[in-house]
């Protein structure tokens, strides 16, 4: 039996670490696994995970990188020739003028958007993050011990925040602005024009930066990627940040980068190098071939995340209560489902919110999903098309039944 005073014991931990949120992501998967191991077959749709084998000619560079004595430390910021790649990469597709020294390659894009706000973001800075957004960014706001505030975009729009929004929002504590296009989790895009009126906003306050995630880049089922960084007159204040994992089905090699201005780049090496130094060697090199083997592999990854997109959806709109807009990139989709807030489960429990009901499609459908509530948007469920057609068939026939069963 524990004594008075253990139980009162002060924590050993940090404040900085009990005030960390687990990603729900990650939590959620690791409730599926849980399951899973009980023999329960669970189909998982809460990782952001390509399901296809990265290109035969990246892992074909990955061994001939080793066999040629790339094993050794990297240079912080990356291999020279990957910066120069990555530079070549911006201004070939994005229109953006940038020199190597402007390029951190990072173990991931999560440790680039990381090292950015470690580097800009001081304790009561106000960020701006735009919602729905992806699960960690409010919680390196939290780290850098910066006050998040949250614009969310509507459903009518497509989850996406206007410039009238984000001239609202600003106040003399405002430090950085913090977005992703093609969004996780919503799958929307911003178009130039949309871009173009924030890019005017940002533009009237020039003590403030933009953190533009572009991970999803090259999943966009409409055409035109464009970058904030093409607006000329914000150009300095735009870190663009972008990597391998998505388009590339790079997921585990973990290779990312950021570009921005030679004072910002210089601040995210250093904060590299006090954390993890340079990014894995073999990585890098094969990071390198998936540059110079062009995007017809991503291409053709696109077209099955178009068409299992389209088959989702299909499928959505026969769930009572489920609105869903279009997504116009990524993989997911993001429906409102506050229809079902209210809702008598079998057993007896109340589904009040959306992880209640992404816990009871786990529990009752064998269907793992994540809560709106992670990503800013707690009316919502966000469910990964990154799966087989017949896993996403199975899933969503599996949730439309468990949904049914709701009193």
């Amino acid at each position: 039996m524990l004594n008075s005073a253990a139980v009162l014991a002060p924590s050993i931990l940090s404040d900085r670490i009990s005030a960390l949120q687990e990603s729900q992501t990650i939590a959620m998967a690791k409730k599926a696994r849980e399951l899973m191991a009980q023999g329960i077959d669970v189909i998982n749709l809460s990782f952001g995970e390509p399901d296809f084998e990265t290109p035969e000619y990246i892992r074909e560079a990955a061994k001939k990188a080793m066999d040629a004595g790339y094993t050794k430390y990297t240079p912080v910021p990356g291999y020279p020739d990957l910066r120069q790649a990555i530079a070549d990469k911006l201004q070939r597709e994005n229109q953006l003028a940038y020199k190597p020294e402007n390029i951190v390659v990072s173990t991931g894009a999560k440790q680039a958007l990381a090292n950015a706000v470690m580097s800009l973001v001081n304790p009561g800075d106000e960020v701006i993050v735009f919602a729905p957004y992806w699960v960690s960014y409010e919680e390196m706001v939290r780290l850098a011990e910066g006050v998040t505030v949250t614009l969310l975009g509507t459903l009518e729009n497509d989850y996406k925040v206007t410039a009238a929004q984000l001239e609202a929002a600003i106040t003399p504590r405002t430090k950085l602005i913090m977005y992703s296009s093609p969004c996780n989790p919503t799958g929307s895009v911003f178009t130039r024009q949309e871009l173009s009126g924030i890019a005017e906003v940002v533009a009237r306050h020039p003590r403030i930066h933009v953190l533009a995630d572009e991970i999803y880049e090259y999943i966009n089922f409409v055409g035109e990627h464009v970058s904030l960084a093409q607006f000329g007159d914000i150009k300095d204040r735009v870190i663009t940040v972008n990597g391998f994992s998505k388009g590339y089905a790079m997921t585990g090699w973990r290779v990312g980068y950021l570009a921005a201005t030679r004072e910002i780049a210089a601040a995210c090496e250093k904060m590299q190098s006090q954390i993890t130094s340079g990014t894995c060697s073999v990585a890098q090199r094969a990071a390198l071939a998936a540059l110079q083997g062009g995007r017809t592999s991503a291409d053709t990854m696109v077209e099955a995340y178009r068409r299992r997109r389209d088959m989702v959806l299909t499928q959505v709109q026969e769930i009572p209560g489920f609105k869903t807009p279009t997504p116009s990139g990524a993989f997911y989709i993001f429906p409102d489902v506050s229809a079902y807030f209210g809702r008598t489960a079998p057993d007896g429990s109340r589904i009040s919110t959306a992880t209640d009901l992404a816990l009871y499609m786990l529990n009752e459908g064998h269907v793992a999903a994540v809560t709106g509530e992670a990503f800013g948007a707690p009316n919502c469920i966000r469910f990964s098309t990154a799966a087989s057609d017949e896993k996403l068939r199975e899933a969503f026939t599996r949730i439309k039944a468990c949904l049914e069963k709701l009193g």
